[in-house]
């Protein structure tokens, strides 16, 4: 389903998108659902619930009026609600080591897109705090049990997510180029399915 939707976009075929890229979205939350009759807990049905959100900022993001806003709140909620997910069984804040390279990472890149964000600064400022937060707190699961594979899953997950939002910050702000789209959507659908298979 996701490479029906990238074929929908170099292609140009928005109703191929608009099948493509929601139906890949509900396959994965059919999948985390599936898995959630063998774990329901609270920490399933917070990833379930950010897919959701995930979801209704896909759709935003596809339509044909400029809905960057409303799909911005949509995945920035997604990934509050992953941020509580990962901090389930966490006590204090942990993972300063891992915190510092990522939020630095964030501000390099915030730092590129400002001269292109015109008036953008704050929802995108805020947007990368967040999402890093979500990368930090995927890593600080996963150290507390390296043993446990579903949590590794989560962190490639999270990792993935970074870079497919990166990629649309760029080419929204800095140009779009010919591999924006296949490197935006490819490391998106491979996040949201490592992150539903953390469940």
């Amino acid at each position: 389903m996701g490479l029906l939707d990238i074929a929908g976009l170099y292609s140009r075929n928005r109703s191929l998108v608009y099948f493509a890229k929601p139906s890949t979205m509900a396959v994965i939350i059919t999948l985390a659902i599936a898995r959630r009759t063998f774990d329901p807990s609270r920490y399933s049905l917070l990833i379930i619930i950010g897919l959701m959100c995930s979801l209704a900022g896909d759709v935003f993001l596809m339509l044909p009026s400029d809905q960057f806003i409303a799909g911005l709140v949509s995945f920035l909620i997604a990934h509050v609600f992953y941020i509580i997910a990962f901090r389930t069984d966490a006590h204090g804040l942990t993972g300063i080591d891992i915190a510092a390279p990522l939020y630095g990472l964030g501000l390099i890149i915030f730092w590129v897109l400002w001269p292109k964000l015109r008036g953008m600064e704050i929802p995108v400022l805020v947007y990368m705090l967040v999402i890093m937060t979500m990368a930090w707190q995927s890593v600080v699961r996963w150290r507390a049990n390296q043993n446990d594979y579903r949590r590794l899953s989560a962190v490639i997950g999270a990792i993935l997510f970074v870079i497919s939002d990166s990629t649309i910050a760029f080419s929204r702000f800095r140009g779009h180029s010919y591999i924006s789209d296949g490197l935006t959507m490819s490391t998106y659908f491979a996040a949201q399915w490592l992150i539903a298979m953390s469940i």
